[in-house]
């Protein structure tokens, strides 16, 4: 699944806001370990003692889940998605260098993702003693996500960076791009359909990420961070003079080709495809809105 996230290029407007060195830094010409070369720049664990708090917190979590046999179908997945802007929310600030110093290793990549998914974890953890699970973990989500957007924003205005045009535009395109994709992808292949609204919205954030990417690149001057993303931007740009929309077709097709090929598995095991296919949505979702709030405000 080809994921992305872009990075702002040495030629920034000017009066735009500079980004955290983990979200600009570019990568060297020489040759880099496989591993490496698939990640992200500013891809890194946190420090020995957040590291081991994280560990222990995901151990825990894991095991209440496990005790209390909770699985993950279509409206669990759909609860989980708010907590998807969430985490994107916070590693924008993360990049603006808007957030506390001592939470700061929480909210690096891929801290972040982890350390969301283990507070959203325990808050349905909680939710389900009481007999309420999944949509109140949904509603949380959503206070969660508006109140980080709302922190971005706030950044913008404070510095005088809010630009919301072409991010916006970018999220009409990708929506529209989401709708045409899933139609012509239920078309194609009809056994698609059975994954519902958790396959719509793994469409939706490919969608999303690679519209954003596209206008990033080609309109705002941003830079790539994912090598893999980059490379077929480049070829792109080589082979048709246009990487942004070639990027936008590649995670298209990636996105439904996953979805269609989980169709059965969604089907024959819920309680297997659906956590595996909304793990597809986060990485594009994720990337998406991150790409889309730092735009606004970078």
């Amino acid at each position: 699944m080809v994921a992305t996230s872009v990075q702002k290029s040495s030629r920034r407007p000017p009066g735009a806001v500079a980004v955290d060195a983990g979200e600009r830094k570019a990568f060297p010409a020489t040759t880099r370990p496989l591993g490496m070369a698939l990640l992200p720049a500013g891809f890194g664990l946190p420090p020995l003692p957040y590291l081991v708090v994280l560990v222990a917190a995901v151990v825990a979590v894991g095991y209440g889940v496990r005790q209390r046999g909770l699985t993950v179908g279509e409206r669990e997945v759909l609860a989980l998605a708010p907590w998807m802007v969430f985490g994107s929310a916070l590693h924008v600030l993360y990049a603006l260098g808007a957030v506390p110093s001592v939470v700061r290793p929480l909210l690096g990549t891929p801290a972040v993702y982890v350390a969301v998914a283990v507070v959203a974890g325990a808050a349905w953890l909680a939710f389900d003693a009481a007999g309420s699970a999944p949509w109140p973990l949904a509603a949380l989500g959503v206070l969660a996500a508006a109140a980080a957007v709302v922190a971005v924003l706030g950044v913008g205005v404070a510095r005088d960076t809010l630009a919301p045009a072409w991010p916006a535009a970018a999220l009409v395109a990708g929506v529209a791009l989401a709708a045409v994709g899933w139609a012509g992808l239920v078309r194609v292949a009809p056994d698609a359909a059975v994954t519902g609204w958790v396959g719509r919205l793994a469409v939706l954030g490919h969608a999303v990420d690679g519209a954003s990417t596209a206008v990033g690149i080609d309109i705002l001057g941003f830079g790539e961070r994912t090598p893999l993303s980059r490379l077929i931007i480049e070829a792109g740009e080589a082979l048709l003079g246009a990487g942004g929309p070639v990027f936008v077709v590649v995670k298209l097709l990636v996105a439904a080709g996953a979805v269609a090929l989980f169709a059965d598995y969604v089907r024959e095991d819920p309680g297997e495809g659906y956590p595996l296919l909304g793990l597809v949505a986060a990485v594009g979702l994720g990337p998406g809105v991150h790409n889309l709030l730092l735009f606004t405000v970078a």
